[in-house]
């Protein structure tokens, strides 16, 4: 598997990032998160004047064999007209990019349909959709490094560009069931606990969800016994768009770039990256917690403390996108307010 050069950031300067924004003219503490992500920032790019230039927002499409079982509410051709339906402007995540000055790109890994004449649609599909993992693997083990490479190469060619921000957001139906199945099995919780309604299935739906997947999970563990890695639970139930997330992610904290995590299938890729390589951790702001069933227990089992909690679910990055406004107002803060020396006012805390 390919290795990922990720060093924590250095905490030597936290002392002088700590100093300044108690200096601010402000009383100390008095703008809470913002002064945590301020910190955050300021440690991940070394420097007590940090920046958010050529913010990136990677939109990656994939489909899933396990679709074939019913899981989901949406039908897997909903996966490519969406993805036809972003290179025209018109999904919430073109509409959130264009607010906050985002460059999207839309990315084909493994829609199950021909896309590669659609002007707008960068194609690295590696296969059209993956395998049903209720009887075999998703994906092989060459196709699961493919999908990291990929999604390396996509942040190398943003880091090229000038980029210090990533956001990433996903398409792809059928999604929430391989997310909850890393959940279960990284995180060691209850299988039913992991399983909502995904986009949208009625009571009757998440019940045959569950047994769909804890039918998978048992054929999974019958072949790999209680000592299974995370490679094996990665390759075994991920879609593709999921892995170059993952690989997008872990390329991300290599060449010092914040990211921004959405919901709860970006938040089971984050998840997948910190049990790879636990150094990505500090790279990652965690935007908000949605709707799904289980995104709060997965952000707990990861110790991350959401920015928004807005009952958002869209996907497709937006709930990272929203959140931007509040990064933004805490480089600002650490940059643009003046301190107690320079206002000529006695500090007040």
């Amino acid at each position: 598997m390919r290795t990922f050069e990720i060093k924590r950031p250095d905490e030597r300067l936290r002392p002088a990032i700590q100093d300044k924004i108690d200096n601010l003219n402000k009383p100390k503490g008095a703008l809470g998160r913002l002064e945590t992500l301020a910190m955050q920032i300021c440690l991940v790019q070394q420097t007590l004047s940090p920046s958010l230039r050529h913010p990136c927002h990677l939109l990656l499409g994939g489909d899933h064999g396990i679709e074939r079982e019913g899981v989901s509410a949406s039908p897997r051709e909903v996966t490519w007209q969406q993805m036809k339906n972003f290179t025209q402007g018109g999904g919430g995540v073109n509409m959130f990019c264009r607010q906050h000055g985002f460059h999207l790109r839309i990315v084909d890994v493994g829609v199950d349909y021909d896309l590669s004449a659609v002007p707008g649609i960068i194609n690295h599909k590696i296969a059209r959709g993956t395998r049903n993992f209720l009887h075999e693997p998703a994906m092989t083990q060459a196709e699961m490094q493919q999908a990291f490479d990929i999604g390396a190469r996509l942040v190398d060619t943003c880091v090229g560009e000038g980029c210090q921000v990533l956001s990433i957001g996903e398409m792809g139906v059928a999604n929430t069931s391989p997310s909850s199945l890393w959940m279960h099995l990284l995180c060691r919780l209850p299988l039913y606990r992991c399983i909502g309604a995904g986009s949208g299935v009625d009571a009757q739906g998440v019940r045959h969800k569950y047994e769909v997947l804890r039918r998978a999970r048992n054929r999974f563990i019958e072949l790999h016994g209680p000592r299974f890695t995370v490679e094996d639970v990665v390759r075994y139930f991920g879609g593709y768009e999921m892995v170059t997330a993952v690989g997008a992610m872990l390329q991300a904290a290599s060449r010092g770039l914040l990211v921004l995590v959405d919901g709860f299938i970006m938040t089971a890729c984050a998840l997948a990256a910190i049990r790879l390589c636990p150094e990505v951790r500090p790279y990652m702001i965690f935007c908000h917690c949605g709707d799904e069933s289980g995104h709060r227990l997965m952000l707990d089992a990861i110790g991350a403390e959401p920015l928004l909690s807005m009952g958002l679910r869209l996907g497709e990055g937006t709930g990272a996108l929203c959140a931007f406004p509040l990064i933004d107002s805490a480089v600002r803060m650490i940059n643009e307010m003046n301190n107690f020396r320079d206002a000529n006012i006695t500090k007040y805390f």
